[in-house]
């Protein structure tokens, strides 16, 4: 049996070997993206009460903050408007600055509720994330407004 290793101490071997190449996310991994400047959110007024919008952007794209890969997905945004509507010319604009925006997907899609919320200030909004698959696993992510009563 000399020479020989066994499964478990070959995936102990690659493991320790990836994370010596790829050191720990740090806290600016963890905040890049938040506060980056981008376009407006213009709107224009609503002329009628009670009813929802969904507008959905199936070529969003980001950069992973750490490693510089492109993050692919399908935002979704459902809101019912107050007094303000969203105009999709400038949402547009605004999504396709993500571009080159090193942010991880969640908060994306959290700032992207944030930014909404500011602009047109709805009743209540969603924002949906679904992710593409990188390495097997996609992701979806969803952020509601009014935000939930801190515990």
């Amino acid at each position: 049996m000399f020479g020989r290793t066994d499964r478990n101490t070959r995936v102990t071997f690659r493991i320790e070997a990836m994370a010596k190449k790829n050191p720990a996310y740090t806290p600016e991994h963890a905040k890049s993206g938040i506060d980056v400047p981008l376009p407006d959110i213009e709107t224009f007024p609503n002329q009628y009460p009670a009813y929802e919008i969904t507008l959905d952007n199936p070529e969003f794209t980001s950069v992973c903050p750490k490693t510089g890969l492109p993050d692919f997905g399908v935002i979704y945004i459902t809101y019912m408007p107050d007094k303000l509507c969203l105009e999709m010319k400038s949402l547009k604009e605004y999504m396709v600055a993500y571009r080159d925006v090193g942010i991880f997907q969640e908060n994306a899609v959290n700032r992207i509720l944030e930014d909404v919320v500011r602009a047109c200030k709805p009743k209540w909004c969603v924002v949906q994330g679904e992710f593409r698959p990188r390495g097997g696993m996609g992701t979806v992510v969803e952020a509601r407004w009014p935000r939930p009563k801190t515990r």
